[in-house]
């Protein structure tokens, strides 16, 4: 496993890097510098980011938040004070695990488990919820398809999903790719 550390202090960096000993197979990457941290963490290709920020300013926190933006990756920020306002920036901007005054070795790996699941499941959830609107945009399409088919046909709703249907299976396309040839067709020759 892959981990970048992002601290710029070398002592917290190493209670991280201490909590991460225990595991055998872990390859760190400790990056302190803010200049170009996104271009860094991506030459690292980490698999996952841990961000121990201490007590930030409003400003570095939205320097932080915007590289867990830009990353698509499991991140853990430790910070020692916090407000709602800053956990929900957190949570705008991806971070997947987000611990309060809780930098100690012995806590690093529930953290890092934590955060991976967490990540793990909300990109579960982004999927599912990518897959369901384009289903629902091919149904839309469908629909309209049928409506095109009825109106200039004059036929059932039935029937027109019949004809699309069939026409489908007779060119070896899916429906909805008739179904957009139908409104693309419709739409060039001055439908609306």
């Amino acid at each position: 496993m892959r981990i970048a550390i992002v601290d710029g202090s070398a002592t917290r960096a190493a209670v991280i890097r201490e909590g991460l000993a225990a595991f055998g197979d872990c390859e760190t990457f400790v990056v302190t510098e803010r200049r170009g941290m996104v271009a860094r963490i991506e030459e690292i290709a980490p698999d996952i980011v841990l961000m121990d920020l201490g007590n930030p300013s409003r400003d570095v926190l939205e320097e932080y938040f915007a590289v867990s933006r830009a990353l698509d990756r499991p991140i853990a920020m430790f910070v020692d004070d916090s407000d709602d306002e800053s956990i929900a920036a957190s949570i705008d901007a991806g971070v997947s695990s987000y611990v309060v005054d809780g930098l100690a070795a012995h806590r690093i790996r529930p953290i890092l488990d934590l955060a991976v699941r967490r990540f793990n499941a909300f990109s579960r959830l982004q999927a599912d919820l990518a897959e369901a609107k384009g289903k629902l945009a091919e149904r839309e399409t469908i629909d309209r398809a049928k409506r095109i088919l009825m109106d200039s046909r004059g036929c059932s709703e039935p029937q027109a999903y019949t004809e699309m249907r069939k026409t489908a299976m007779d060119q070896g396309r899916r429906i909805i790719d008739i179904a957009e040839a139908v409104v693309t067709a419709h739409r060039l020759l001055g439908g609306n």
